[in-house]
């Protein structure tokens, strides 16, 4: 499979009518990175999958993708979210997970799609992201690492369970 002619690459929020790119950039998708996202082989996604991609109020459901300029239109090459508690302030916590398509791995994707979420989750009231990495994924596991956030980490049955900190912006911090 050759890589897309990338002419303009863009994040933005996902909108509902994404349902048809979603499913497309998932059939893109090659089996490992299939199953390091939803810890699962599978061929297809579910109408309720896809609404839960889909359908976001941007405080509880955060969802944000990349999209790729290319001679056939707009075209998903990633997509970070992520699922807030409903715990009250400021212990908050929300789950985050990524997916890259394969070509565009290893290009700081997912780094900027997570700090743009933290940012989102911040403002939010949320306190802390978790996500279960599988032990194999390094990549995933590095791009946390280097979020330049304070990160926990404990591992079970070859999961690894990632707790990163979101301190408060402070007003010296956030004119910067």
């Amino acid at each position: 499979r050759e890589p897309l002619s990338v002419t303009d690459v863009e994040r933005r929020a996902i909108h509902r009518d994404d349902r048809g790119k979603v499913v497309a950039a998932f059939m893109n998708l090659d089996r490992g990175s299939i199953y390091t996202r939803f810890f699962t082989h599978k061929s297809s996604l579910s109408e309720k999958e896809l609404r839960q991609l889909t359908d976001v109020d941007f405080y509880h459901v955060v969802a944000l993708v990349v999209t790729a300029r290319t001679d056939d239109g707009e075209t998903i090459i990633a997509g970070g979210r992520y699922v807030a508690d409903d715990a009250p302030r400021p212990c908050r916590s929300a789950e985050v997970a990524f997916t890259t398509e394969e070509d565009y791995q290893r290009r700081g994707i997912a780094r900027l799609l997570l700090q743009h979420l933290a940012r989102i989750a911040r403002e939010n009231g949320v306190s802390r992201l978790e996500a279960d990495v599988l032990a194999g994924n390094q990549p995933m596991l590095a791009v946390f690492r280097r979020s330049g956030l304070s990160m926990q980490q404990r591992g079970e049955n070859g999961v690894i369970h990632v707790t990163l900190s979101l301190p408060p912006e402070t007003a010296e911090r956030s004119a910067h």
